[in-house]
């Protein structure tokens, strides 16, 4: 006869081999979207909600489980909020050509020098914006720069890396950063710390992809703009959503309030200056240059595809699946520095903040205080492990959806030098510890 508690946990691990079987079998389709033929924004859809119907109806509280589900919605609306203002801002850039200001200025023609412009101008404003927003900014204005789309597919793989490696350095470059800096476990001067390995994460690659690229780049013909905006127009849009975007974390660490609140207060304010520049102009070329333009244009099913991953993602958390991985390597593991490198690398497969989220409540700040080799280690491996994987973080979804970039495409030409990328910054940071002790 089995036992009440046998039964419980066996019941119990049953369906933890069902949620995951699930979210293997969704993430196979995500990864084999063209073979299949299916939108990956659906298969995400199904996999976010299945998951979380196998979870309920094992539950025995089935109202604790809705209540869960609210409070991850809390959060998933938020990055979803955030994802569609930030697109918004930067399509109404694009709409007044207003990336021109920059591209304009970048006159070579050398694929080698132009992805190197690229890549260190997207590491730098990674730190000072955010992963996400810097991505999808870069991402629009390479279109811009390189016609060829093979050519420019490449260049986005590499603005992926080059996006996580710059959030990883700075308090604010990455939603798990960000945590860890308010959670006390980071100060600022992660910056000092996480610079050089981050910088080596995208370095290394670079020189990679150096070796290999020849040639000249074929820029997009510059014929007149359809829209035909003034250079009054374009300066002016251009300058205000980039410093809307540049104020946005500035919002967050003057009222405390998610940076999601700042994206919408920022859109609202780009939204009045664009309809007054375009108050007297005719109603379908004013149309055409509006904010609800703008939001007719975004990639939806993108953030349809990140709300059925992150929602994926959040059952999994609820089921303690994540914290029992993260305890389980804890365990038969042992070694430190490899534990966390190991957790960068599923952070390529498993969305980091989750991932995070555990090791914070697995370690606390009287064994390991704030700025230790623990933590710091934490904020390089699972900001820039992610990279490996095009749906491994925000700013490697938000590439997806623009350009349309294959799973396994990514995987094949950019997840290698991500991978080499990402380990090499670890080296780095380790041998660095390893010399500041001596």
């Amino acid at each position: 006869m089995v036992t009440p508690h046998i039964r419980i946990v066996y019941t119990s691990v049953i369906v933890e081999a069902v949620l995951i079987a699930i979210f293997v079998l969704g993430y196979a389709a995500i990864a084999l979207e063209h073979p299949l033929k299916i939108n990956k924004a659906a298969s995400a859809l199904l996999t976010g909600v299945l998951v979380w119907t196998v979870y309920v109806l094992a539950a025995a509280d089935k109202a604790a489980v809705s209540n869960e589900l609210t409070e991850h919605l809390g959060e998933v609306s938020g990055i979803l909020f955030f994802l569609l203002g930030a697109m918004t801002i930067v399509e109404l850039i694009d709409a007044h050509d207003g990336f021109e200001v920059i591209t304009s200025r970048i006159t070579t023609n050398s694929k080698r020098k132009l992805l190197w412009i690229i890549c260190l101008l997207t590491f730098f404003l990674s730190a000072m914006l955010d992963n996400l927003t810097t991505a999808i900014v870069m991402v629009t204005m390479v279109r811009r720069l390189v016609q060829d789309q093979k050519e420019r597919l490449f260049v986005v793989g590499m603005i992926v890396i080059a996006a996580n490696a710059g959030g990883a350095w700075s308090p604010i470059g990455d939603v798990t950063t960000t945590m860890l800096w308010i959670g006390g476990q980071i100060t600022s001067r992660i910056i000092l710390k996480l610079f050089l390995p981050s910088l080596v994460c995208l370095v290394v690659p670079l020189v990679v992809v150096s070796f290999l690229m020849k040639g000249n780049v074929k820029k997009p013909s510059a014929g007149p703009s359809p829209l035909k905006t003034s250079a009054f127009e374009r300066n002016v849009v251009f300058f205000s959503g980039l410093a809307v975007l540049v104020f946005v974390p500035i919002f967050k660490a003057i009222t405390h309030l998610p940076p999601y609140m700042g994206i919408l207060f920022g859109l609202g304010l780009l939204w009045v200056v664009t309809e007054l520049i375009h108050q007297h102009k005719e109603p379908h070329k004013k149309t055409e240059l509006s904010v609800a333009q703008a939001l007719r244009n975004i990639d939806a099913p993108s953030i349809l595809f990140f709300l059925g991953i992150l929602l994926a993602i959040s059952a999994l958390e609820s089921a303690h699946l994540l914290e029992h991985l993260a305890r389980f390597m804890d365990q038969r593991i042992g070694n430190q520095s490899l534990i966390i490198i190991l957790i960068g690398f599923l952070s390529a497969v498993v969305d980091n903040v989750p991932l995070v989220a555990a090791t914070m409540g697995m370690y606390d700040l009287s064994t390991h205080p704030t700025d230790s080799f623990l933590w710091e280690f934490i904020a390089y491996c699972a900001g820039t492990g992610g990279s490996i994987l095009i749906i491994g973080t925000a700013a490697g979804v938000a590439a997806m959806g623009i350009e349309k970039i294959d799973f396994v495409w990514y995987l094949k030409r950019i997840g290698w030098l991500a991978a080499l990328g990402y380990l090499t910054g670890a080296g780095a940071y380790l041998l660095q510890e390893h010399l500041i002790s001596l």
